[in-house]
């Protein structure tokens, strides 16, 4: 066979292989399996800050972040996602004074029912077992109002997710 015969099967073949990736590059875009919409359920729920007696309540807030649901047997604790409130038990008096800011605007946030949050029947959880969830409140236009957004913009919370940077509550 001649070099340039060679040479020019080789070209051929490549540019078959160019031409099926393509294709499938194509077809792929096309066709991918689209990610599953997220499920929100509507909420009503009657909650106050956990340092008070809540008999008749729902639930109670913990924290800037965390809420405990009221559950038949035992009670659920739920992390709202997106955003990282302070800690109450920081490790300066200005983290623990805007740990206490974060809990009763989310105290206040949830008071203004109703509002919705994601992750169904058998949400994902984190490492302390608590539900992870996303909340928002829906504004009647058609808009929702996410609670992350709201703690981030009011300098009670930090973003998390990756390249999120985090606040140092005690500078």
């Amino acid at each position: 066979m001649s070099r340039s015969r060679y040479l020019s099967g080789r070209l051929a073949a490549r540019r078959g292989a160019v031409l099926i990736a393509v294709l499938l590059a194509g077809w792929w875009l096309v066709m991918k399996p689209k990610a599953p919409e997220r499920q929100w359920a509507k909420l009503e729920l009657e909650l106050v800050l956990c340092s008070e007696k809540w008999a008749g309540a729902d639930g109670c807030v913990v924290d800037g972040d965390t809420i405990v649901i009221r559950g038949k047997g035992e009670n659920r604790r739920v992390r709202l996602t997106g955003f990282d409130a302070p800690e109450l038990d920081g490790k300066c008096i200005a983290e623990r004074n805007r740990a206490i800011e974060a809990r009763d605007a989310l105290d206040r946030w949830m008071a203004l029912a109703p509002f919705e949050w994601d992750g169904g029947a058998d949400p994902p959880r984190d490492r302390y077992g608590r539900e992870l969830r996303s909340a928002r409140r829906p504004l009647g236009d058609g808009r929702y109002e996410m609670l992350e957004q709201v703690m981030i913009e009011r300098g009670l919370a930090s973003p998390t997710g990756r390249g999120a940077k985090r606040i140092d509550w005690c500078r």
